[in-house]
């Protein structure tokens, strides 16, 4: 099958990885992707934003199914091009997408459809969050209602700096303020062909910066799946899933299609497991970044059927995925001064000796050859994932390999799956 995959970031890197596993092997294009990817499929130099440069070159080169990696594009509407077209596309549609492009337009459909989630006021001025503040008092919850990058939410007790959030945000839109949640959290991936969901396997990721979910969010520092504590939880990771699906996806996706926006792509459910039960968080439109480096590497089922089935409304005829019972980890590589203003065009070295370390692959996220050197060109410059028989043995193989590769004034998590390290 030929395949055209949208993005540049690890997170793209990875789901190709996912499809060069297969047998027999498909045509892949990435766009625009970067140097890693690059150096396993051919690139182009395409606008993922741009539906028309998207569809003429999908309709010219014969693509037979389109993978939109990043937000951006689904917001943009290049889905809904696709699909006029008649071209296969893996991804909502604009107004679908809106359920990650607008957090009020999520907390409206999560309302309507009955999903637990967290009590929230939308604020479209800073008198109205500043109400909203001291309604529900610390901790305080402030999040940017548009697109943010992961960088548009701040959970403090300090109040003068959830004011400041608030005020930096309201240059850029509205800001819903939600009561405080308290819980671990879980990152859910879930197929959706518009009707029926297939789920993929939990997992969790650091969003701090520093160890000890010290500093401030990020776009995400790090991985690891499955969840083996979830068994104490829920009795088994099943019966998590099942739950999750009944209460939560199939609501949300019959909501929308009731809505005349069928939800076609993935599903992303950021969880959260409080006293009181499941609560949703967040939703995304996307495979989450960097919970898909940890979840495709142990997907035993081939994915690019699912994404096949999905995009054409085939899911309710197929099995649930299979995983391999393996533990994966990933920890990210960032640059100098990330999540501000990271420096960028410093070279990297080791990459090479790292991708040695058995079990261990990397997943470029921010990176480029310039004058034959490899440099970074943002904050998240890799991902270093690695399989192993547990969790201990991931770790140790991904801690191995960073420790090989060299980025001037470079930073990673060190605690990525202490918690349930064998």
């Amino acid at each position: 099958m030929k395949i055209l995959v949208l993005g540049s970031g690890a997170r793209e890197h990875a789901i190709i990885t996912a499809l060069l596993r297969e047998e027999p092997q498909h045509d892949v294009v990435a766009a625009p992707g970067n140097a890693g990817i690059a150096r396993d499929v051919p690139v182009v130099p395409l606008d993922p934003a741009d539906p028309e440069q998207v569809t003429n070159y999908a309709n010219l080169n014969g693509i037979e199914l389109v993978v939109v990696g990043p937000e951006a594009p689904l917001v943009a509407g290049v889905a809904d091009a696709l699909r006029t077209r008649g071209i296969p596309v893996f991804g909502p549609g604009r107004a679908a997408a809106a359920l990650e492009g607008s957090k009020t337009f999520a907390k409206r459909i999560m309302d309507v459809a009955g999903v637990p989630t967290g009590r929230a006021e939308r604020a479209g001025s800073l008198a109205e969050a500043t109400a909203a503040l001291d309604e529900f008092g610390a901790p305080y919850v402030v999040k940017a209602d548009g697109l943010a990058a992961g960088k548009g939410v701040l959970v403090t007790v300090d109040r003068a700096a959830a004011i400041d959030h608030a005020t930096y945000w309201l240059q850029h839109g509205s800001v819903l303020i939600e009561e405080f949640l308290d819980g671990a959290e879980v990152s859910l991936f879930l197929l959706s062909d518009g009707h029926s969901v297939l789920p993929l396997s939990p997992a969790q990721d650091y969003k701090r910066l520093a160890d000890g979910d010290l500093g401030p969010n990020t776009g995400g520092m790090g991985a690891y799946s499955p969840l083996p504590w979830l068994d104490a939880e829920f009795g088994s990771e099943q019966a998590f899933v099942d739950e999750v699906i009944e209460t939560i996806a199939l609501p949300t996706v019959r909501q929308l299609a009731a809505e005349d926006t069928p939800f076609i792509g993935l599903l992303y459910c950021g969880l959260i497991l409080t006293a009181e039960g499941i609560r949703v968080i967040e939703f995304n439109a996307r495979f989450g970044d960097p919970e898909t480096q940890v979840v495709l590497p142990r997907l035993v089922t081939p994915l690019s059927g699912l994404l096949l089935a999905a995009s054409t409304g085939g899911l309710g005829g197929l099995a649930r995925p299979v995983f391999s019972a393996d533990a994966c980890v990933t920890v990210v590589l960032a640059s100098e001064n990330y999540p501000d203003a990271p420096l960028t065009g410093r070279a990297l070295t080791g990459l090479a000796a790292a991708s040695a370390v058995p079990g261990v692959t990397i997943a470029h996220a921010a990176t480029s050859v310039v004058d034959d050197t490899l440099v970074s060109t943002g904050g998240r410059v890799l991902s270093v994932v690695a399989v192993g028989d547990g969790f201990t043995d991931a770790r140790a193989r991904a801690y191995e390999a960073l420790a090989l590769i060299t980025l001037e004034g470079s930073q990673y998590r060190t605690d990525i799956a202490a918690r349930v390290a064998d």
